[in-house]
């Protein structure tokens, strides 16, 4: 419902009138991009959301690493980020200054510097950014250029929306949550470096957070008039992940994921259906998905395991079915 009323909006601002917004409302991808001339493009985006682990320095790392994901997903560099923080006025300052700081630290981690924020009063603790990033016009990363026969690479392993979900139940293992955060905390800078060095030969990019790998994977294949083939024998998952799956530990976010994204997905009769659930897992700070030729492939894998980046080859792309996701 919200895409719609956001989408309504587009009347306003007629493309024709804002040529140098690239992508917006009336193009929507993972942020906002305005060029400003023939050799810079601004990135804007803004992500926060409530506490998804128990430590507070963690929690402001993650929501940081999260909203500084956009700006890679893009192509771009951040440049400067601001807080959006919502708080409980009977919440102890010393949990808020060490959100701040596992946010600030992640944005210096970046290469970026914090300039500010905005604060407002909640019942319930919320963390984020608003990131400013930087990009050449020309070679702007959108969801909408994979290409029949590109090849599907992912950066990080999925599964912490279960993960995160046996916490709050009280049923994760300490050594599943540490595994998790670090994944969560993670930058996808080196993801981003990797994809940028192939020159031109990244077709398109994405990365996997609130809509679950199958939500992202079409959201990318319908933009790219394409269908993407993905291999679960190639998928990786966090440590514990398909533990917690199979004890039926699902996030409420999974449900509706399931409710709008299911239509798209074809095959998956071989695997359980806790595995196909899994598909839908909502993700903090996910990892890259992204498009590349195939001359490329072996170019980008290097760079990835160059850099000590996880990664995984977990599928290709195909012509017929736009949108349509096929589980093989």
């Amino acid at each position: 419902m919200l895409g719609d009323v956001v989408g309504s909006l587009a009347n306003i601002f007629g493309a024709a009138d804002f040529p140098q917004l690239l992508a917006g409302i009336a193009q929507p991808d993972d942020a906002a991009v305005y060029q400003l001339d023939e050799e810079r493009a601004v990135i804007a985006t803004a992500d926060f959301f409530p506490p998804v682990v128990d430590d507070a320095f963690d929690f402001g790392a993650v929501a940081a690493a999260n909203a500084l994901s956009d700006i890679y997903a893009m192509g771009g560099d951040p440049l400067f980020a601001l807080n959006l923080l919502c708080w409980p006025g009977d919440q102890p300052g010393e949990l808020l200054a060490e959100i701040l700081r596992g946010g600030a630290e992640k944005v210096r981690e970046a290469g970026a510097v914090l300039a500010g924020g905005h604060s407002v009063a909640d019942q319930e603790p919320k963390f984020g950014l608003v990131v400013i990033g930087l990009a050449h016009p020309k070679k702007i990363w959108t969801k909408g250029g994979a290409q029949p026969g590109d090849e599907l690479v992912l950066t990080k392993p999925l599964g912490s929306g279960t993960i995160t979900t046996a916490l709050k139940e009280g049923a994760a293992s300490a050594a599943h949550v540490a595994a998790c955060v670090a994944v969560m905390a993670q930058l996808n800078r080196k993801a981003m470096l990797a994809g940028r060095s192939l020159a031109g030969a990244l077709h398109a990019a994405t990365d996997i957070t609130g809509f679950g790998l199958i939500g992202h994977a079409h959201e990318m294949a319908a933009q790219s008039s394409t269908s993407f083939n993905l291999r679960w024998a190639a998928l990786p998952w966090l440590d514990g992940a398909q533990e917690y799956a199979r004890a039926h530990i699902f996030p409420g976010g999974t449900t509706r994921n399931i409710e709008f994204y299911r239509q798209w997905l074809d095959g998956g009769d071989g695997i359980a259906p806790w595995q196909q659930q899994l598909l839908f897992d909502p993700q903090t700070s996910g990892g890259l998905l992204m498009a590349v030729a195939p001359a490329a492939l072996a170019g980008l894998l290097h760079e990835l395991e160059a850099s000590g980046q996880i990664h995984a080859h977990i599928g290709s792309v195909s012509a017929a079915g736009a949108g349509r996701i096929r589980l093989i």
